[in-house]
């Protein structure tokens, strides 16, 4: 079984800014990536809200950051977590090839992942026209008419996104008015290609082999009507990664949020949370990196006060 002083699981923006100050304060440090090193932004397509960056893809912030972690040294290991659980003094990660590993410290930073809509044909269509990320699936809709689901900042500027492929965007939104900031907000309803659904649910998602129409629904009127599409983006909120944690292992709130104090401390000595897996009010880029970086100082004071 390896033993290693701080084992970090995900390498979001928390993951690997907790990674360079751990190493930098001297912890020897595993970091744990089930798939390519980035998180949630590497799905993402524009980020302009990252201080000194003026507007960076997500796949390229997300290699900045990687090959920053990688100038500390720390060791990068390929692996699912299966299970997360204490013996003693012991952090016990159990991998789904069956390895464990043993660590005095875990920051937990596995981040959160697109909530699902639940509809009839979602689960049918997915891969097949039904997508979650507008930045791996747009160009295979050139040309062609899509609607996306939902009225925060993901969905609004996701929205846009498409816009240089697809011919026509419909934007389905709940309520009477977008939850995503007024810039981004601005920006969708200038443009022309961008049809906004408002006061809509999506009951199904139709077709035959691949999907050829969306049924939504107004809540104020309750009128049905069929809206002709080759593609569905559902952009609709998250859902933390925290499906490894041995059951009433750490304190959650509703939905598996973890919740942490303001050094990222769980209710479990030795064991940190940072970025989207805990339970904070922002979800964002910068956000995530300052919670890595204070749950690796954190951890430092575990290990070594």
């Amino acid at each position: 079984m390896e033993k290693h002083e701080l084992v970090i699981i995900g390498a979001g923006p928390a993951g690997l800014s907790a990674a360079i100050y751990a190493r930098r304060a001297g912890i020897g440090t595993l970091v744990l990536e089930k798939g390519r090193p980035g998180g949630q932004i590497l799905t993402t397509s524009r980020i302009e809200n990252y201080p000194g960056l003026p507007e960076a893809t997500g796949a390229s912030l997300a290699e900045a950051l990687r090959a920053h972690a990688l100038s500390f040294a720390p060791r990068f290991m390929t692996g699912s977590v299966q299970k997360l659980s204490c013996c003693g003094a012991d952090r016990i990660i159990e991998l789904k090839d069956g390895s464990r590993i043993t660590a005095r410290a875990v920051i937990i930073a596995s981040g959160a992942g697109f909530r699902r809509q639940g509809c009839p044909g979602e689960g049918r269509y997915t891969g097949l026209g039904v997508s979650y990320c507008a930045v791996c699936d747009a160009a295979f809709f050139e040309g062609l008419e899509v609607a996306v689901i939902g009225g925060g900042n993901t969905a609004v500027e996701e929205a846009v996104y498409l816009t240089g492929f697809a011919s026509r965007v419909y934007l389905v939104h709940r309520r009477d008015t977008f939850r995503a900031d007024s810039l981004a907000v601005e920006r969708a309803l200038a443009n022309p290609r961008i049809v906004p659904v408002m006061d809509s649910v999506l009951e199904a998602i139709e077709g035959s082999d691949v999907v050829e129409r969306i049924l939504v629904r107004n809540v104020r009127s309750g009128e049905q009507r069929r809206i002709p599409v080759s593609g569905v983006f559902i952009f609709i909120g998250t859902l933390p990664h925290t499906e490894f944690l041995e059951e009433g292992l750490l304190r959650t709130k509703e939905g598996g949020w973890i919740v942490t104090d303001e050094s990222m401390r769980t209710s479990v000595p030795g064991i940190f949370a940072a970025g989207d897996v805990r339970d904070t009010p922002l979800r964002q880029v910068i956000t995530a990196a300052g919670d890595g970086a204070r749950a690796a100082m954190a951890a430092y004071g575990y290990l070594h006060g």
